[in-house]
């Protein structure tokens, strides 16, 4: 399908959150025409009564067509927008791979690092008020990232697909969440190329 089969959409997310620039990415890779509106989670912004009508899990992001049909979930919106793309790979099993990384990142990638970069860089507690757990599991994720990346570029596939996209949008930030991506040095040269292949800013330089 054309990319005006799947643009005219409205993105509702917050500019600082991972989960919603995945979708955002997506698109400008792709050439999609949306427009974006800006919701600000911290402020309540995903309570009103007008976006609860709209997902009533008062989540970003959600996107919207001019038809009222909404999808949320950012994996998921991802996945619509890339059908038929060559960020969701033709062969079988490395479609199969890279549906195995997006579910991954939400189970025990996006619930240790998000979570703890949110605490640490935009609630500003102090590393005794967060739970050490997340440290641990973030951590932990990032090694099973840096075993997968020794001697490949991506993780699904053999290109960019959206498990790349998916999985870089926290990882790139993960430093702001006390994580030292130096570390991990496959994960941080994946970091550098997914950004430049995404022509995004680096949120972090190596040297």
């Amino acid at each position: 399908m054309s990319a005006s089969h799947y643009g005219g959409f409205t993105l509702y997310g917050d500019p600082v959150s991972g989960n919603c620039l995945k979708p955002r990415w997506t698109a400008d890779l792709l050439g999609i025409p949306y427009t974006w509106v800006d919701v600000d989670v911290v402020k309540g912004e995903t309570r009103t009564p007008q976006f609860l009508a709209m997902n009533p899990a008062g989540q970003v992001p959600l996107a919207r067509w001019p038809d009222g049909r909404t999808l949320p979930q950012s994996n998921a919106i991802m996945l619509y927008l890339a059908e038929g793309s060559s960020l969701l790979p033709s062969d079988a099993f490395a479609r199969a791979e890279a549906l195995s990384w997006l579910f991954w990142e939400q189970y025990s990638h996006e619930t240790a690092i998000a979570v703890r970069r949110f605490q640490k860089h935009y609630l500003k507690k102090s590393d005794t008020e967060i739970d050490p757990a997340l440290l641990v599991r973030g951590n932990n994720a990032l090694g099973v990232m840096e075993q997968r990346l020794t001697g490949r570029d991506w993780f699904a596939g053999g290109a960019l697909s959206v498990a790349d996209i998916a999985l870089v949008a926290y990882t790139r930030v993960a430093h702001e969440g006390g994580f030292d991506i130096r570390l991990y040095p496959a994960v941080a040269r994946w970091v550098s190329r997914t950004e430049d292949a995404l022509g995004v800013p680096h949120a972090q330089e190596f040297v």
